[in-house]
């Protein structure tokens, strides 16, 4: 579609939060891309456990829901208009959005470590708007072009995989590394496809979700292992050790609840590594003296930064399939159904299919 067409159009359908509960479908002025900008026609929008959490709770933490938000953060799509500062990137290039841009050229930014930056914009964090649209501008530097034999849902699925490659990255993931990774959900799988590329030689996936282990199975997990509720921390980490032999190196935790911390702190071998990539309550009780005597180091995670040229490139090589991940499509004029079917636990990952010309993943 030219730029002509779409705007005798005027039409930019949005995902917009108004507040706790209220979630509507509403059209928004198509926006004028800046100097260092592009403009993007959406294609595929990945629906996430943070935009359903500010959609049932109105917030996350202290990021509060004040005013009408655009959710929508794991995305990809096409440039239809080039700011005219911009030099990477060329009408008609397919794209995938990294959501987390700075503001300013902060200590932060200059070591790397970007996502720390306090002032950063990222998409569908109050205040700021997410991508769940027809049209969007953003960042041409924090845009990056998909090579042809990467789709736009893959592109999407950047996302989360790059919530994977930095979480493994924290971790030390290396050739022969045995992983414990807790909770099959979406983070906990692209975590699992993320430690088998980087060489990972054993992993076991644990969740309450018969389901969702067969899926992990499916993708290279050596060991499901279904938890029951109430079972507790350290026989579960016995159980561990009792799958691979020894207790594994590392251990990323993806739920958040407080007895999957425990467990992974008591599976996790003396000198190895526990990383916190799920989010749970703000006080959380642990085994610290049994972290602290053994020497496990125990490491947060937030967000990513520096891992979308990577994941292109793993997707690229075939190295890491993503596709399967992807289990329900509806088109953007659907959303709210997307959500409830998200919100009941139903499939792995929902993605909303933006362009009413091109339904394709």
């Amino acid at each position: 579609m030219s730029l002509s067409e779409y705007n005798m159009e005027k039409e930019n359908l949005s995902v917009v939060l108004h507040s706790q509960g209220d979630l509507r479908l509403e059209q928004r002025p198509i926006p004028e891309p800046g100097p260092n900008e592009v403009l993007l026609q959406m294609h595929s929008v990945g629906i996430c456990g943070s935009d359903v959490h500010y959609w049932q709770n109105g917030r996350i933490g202290d990021f509060v829901v004040k005013k009408p938000m655009v959710l929508g953060h794991e995305a990809a799509g096409r440039v239809v208009k080039v700011g005219s500062a911009v030099k990477n990137l060329k009408e008609g290039d397919r794209v995938a959005v990294e959501p987390g841009v700075p503001r300013e050229m902060d200590e932060f930014f200059k070591s790397g470590n970007y996502n720390l930056s306090p002032t950063i914009f990222f998409c569908a964090t109050p205040p700021d708007d997410g991508n769940l649209c027809r049209f969007y501008k953003h960042s041409a530097n924090f845009c990056y072009k998909l090579p042809d034999n990467v789709t736009y849902e893959e592109g999407a699925l950047i996302e989360p995989l790059s919530v994977g490659i930095h979480a493994c990255r924290r971790a030390g993931v290396t050739l022969g590394s045995s992983v414990l990774i807790c909770g099959a959900g979406p983070i906990g799988l692209v975590c699992l496809l993320v430690a088998k590329a980087m060489g990972a030689s054993q992993v076991v996936i644990s969740d309450l979700s018969a389901d969702r282990l067969v899926m992990a199975k499916e993708l290279g997990a050596d060991f499901p292992l279904t938890v029951k509720r109430g079972d507790g921390p350290e026989e579960l980490a016995k159980r561990v050790e009792g799958m691979l032999g020894a207790q594994p190196h590392i251990t990323i935790e993806c739920t958040g609840v407080e007895s999957s911390v425990q467990t992974a702190i008591y599976a996790t071998r003396p000198g190895g590594v526990v990383v916190l990539v799920g989010l749970g309550a703000a006080m959380t009780t642990i085994p610290l003296l049994n972290a602290a005597l053994r020497e496990v180091d125990i490491r947060g995670v937030f967000r990513y930064c520096n891992t979308w040229p990577m994941a292109i490139a793993m997707l690229a090589s075939k190295k890491v399939n993503v596709a399967p991940l992807v289990t329900h499509r509806f088109p953007l004029e659907q959303a709210v159904q997307a959500f409830e079917t998200t919100r009941q636990g139903q499939g792995v990952k929902i993605m909303l299919k933006c362009d009413k010309t091109d339904q394709n993943p």
